[in-house]
C-alpha cells in the first residue's frame, strides 16, 4: 500500500492550516498537531529587535497549541498568513510513520489603515504524516527574515565565511 502523501494533499493542508490560525479555529489547529510535533520559530540570526515575540522551541502537540493560541490572540485580525512556493523535500520514516518533508515560504499581512500592510515572510520547513484522522504536522520550523535585504552576492561571501569559520 502506498502512503505517498501527494503535493496537492501537502498544499491544502498548509493553506487549511493558516486559515484556521488565522481566524481563531483552535480546535481545527489541535487536530493538525500530531502528538511528537516539535515547533520552533525565531529568526534568521535569532537576536532580532522582538525575538521575544516569536522565538519559540516546543515539544507535543499540547504545547504547541496552547503557544499557538497565544500567540494569535496576541496578534491582530485580520492577519493573513500566505503560504507559497510550497514542496516536497523528501521523507522520512517517524515513530508514527512516513513523515513527508516539506519547505516553503510564508508570506504574513495585515490591514492598516484600510491598506494591506506586510508584516513578515519566513521559511518553514515541516513534516507532515496521515494520522488516524487526515494529516498532521510531525514538525514546523519557521525562521522569519528579519534582516534587512543586502545583493545576493555580499550574502553569499557573508554565508561562506560564516561556514568556514564554523568548520
Amino acid at each position: 500500500m502506498n502512503n505517498e502523501i501527494t503535493l496537492s494533499e501537502v498544499q491544502e493542508f498548509i493553506a487549511g492550516f493558516w486559515y484556521h490560525y488565522d481566524q481563531g479555529h483552535f480546535h481545527e489547529l489541535g487536530a493538525r498537531f500530531g502528538d511528537e510535533i516539535e515547533y520552533v520559530s525565531r529568526s534568521e540570526s535569532g537576536n532580532c529587535p522582538f525575538e521575544n515575540l516569536l522565538a519559540a522551541e516546543l515539544h507535543g502537540g499540547a504545547q504547541t497549541l496552547e503557544w499557538m493560541i497565544a500567540h494569535r490572540n496576541e496578534n491582530p485580525y485580520p492577519l493573513r498568513h500566505h503560504a507559497t512556493n510550497v514542496f516536497r523535500t523528501g521523507t522520512d520514516s517517524g515513530p508514527h510513520g512516513d513523515v513527508t518533508l516539506v519547505r516553503f515560504y510564508l508570506y504574513v499581512n495585515q490591514i492598516t489603515n484600510a491598506v494591506p500592510f506586510d508584516v513578515s515572510s519566513c521559511v518553514v520547513d515541516a513534516g507532515i504524516r496521515r494520522g488516524p484522522d487526515g494529516l498532521v504536522f510531525t514538525s514546523l520550523q519557521v525562521v522569519l527574515d528579519a534582516e534587512d535585504s543586502i545583493p545576493f552576492a555580499q550574502y553569499s561571501t557573508k554565508t561562506a565565511a560564516s561556514s568556514a569559520a564554523s568548520s
